[in-house]
């Protein structure tokens, strides 16, 4: 999701790899139909168009409803229990990351061991895409090789520095990555 991690796919997706043993997905998605142009798919599906072969798993339905969207992504985890060779992550001014928002209602539940994912409805929807989300539950997004948050901005890094000061996940859910017993995230920041 956002805008930061697109050039980075973009420019990935012309290296010389044998992309037909490599699969993406979003760790979260818009409840929008797949042709939405609010959707993640959609954007990592337009990044990866140069990787031939490449497999683009969506977590939603087609049709963007959000029930059976969930029911799709916890089935799609169930089958893949290896970890994920990586996973980046962006994060919101407000600590959100995937798409775990503060003040959720159903914010814990990214948080509940028992759950690969879960749908989220941000409160309040975020203006640029009002939506509710499924997103990857924090013990999924953990299960990885390599974990990388990318972040752009002095307003980012100066929550991200609070993140680091504040493990409470839910008042910036990106604490609940960050302070993750074992975990070693790599940090990638701009200006």
């Amino acid at each position: 999701g956002g805008r930061t991690p697109w050039p980075v796919y973009e420019r990935l997706a012309r290296a010389a790899l044998d992309w037909s043993r490599v699969t993406v997905m979003p760790t979260d998605e818009r409840c929008v139909p797949h042709g939405h142009e609010a959707s993640n798919l959609r954007g990592l599906q337009a990044a990866f168009a140069a990787a031939d072969g490449i497999r683009v798993e969506a977590l939603t339905v087609p049709g963007g409803d959000c029930d059976a969207s969930e029911r799709h992504a916890r089935d799609l985890l169930s089958g893949l229990r290896r970890r994920f060779d990586a996973v980046v992550l962006g994060m919101g001014i407000d600590g959100h990351t995937a798409s775990l928002f503060p003040g959720a209602a159903r914010l814990a539940r990214g948080f509940d061991p028992a759950l690969d994912a879960c749908r989220i409805d941000p409160d309040p929807l975020p203006p640029e895409a009002p939506f509710p989300r499924i997103s990857l539950g924090v013990r999924r997004l953990l299960r990885t090789r390599a974990l990388h948050l990318v972040i752009t901005g002095v307003e980012k890094r100066d929550v991200l520095e609070t993140a680091i000061a504040d493990p409470d996940p839910l008042r910036r859910p990106v604490a609940g990555i960050l302070h993750a017993p074992g975990t070693q995230v790599r940090l990638h920041w701009c200006p």
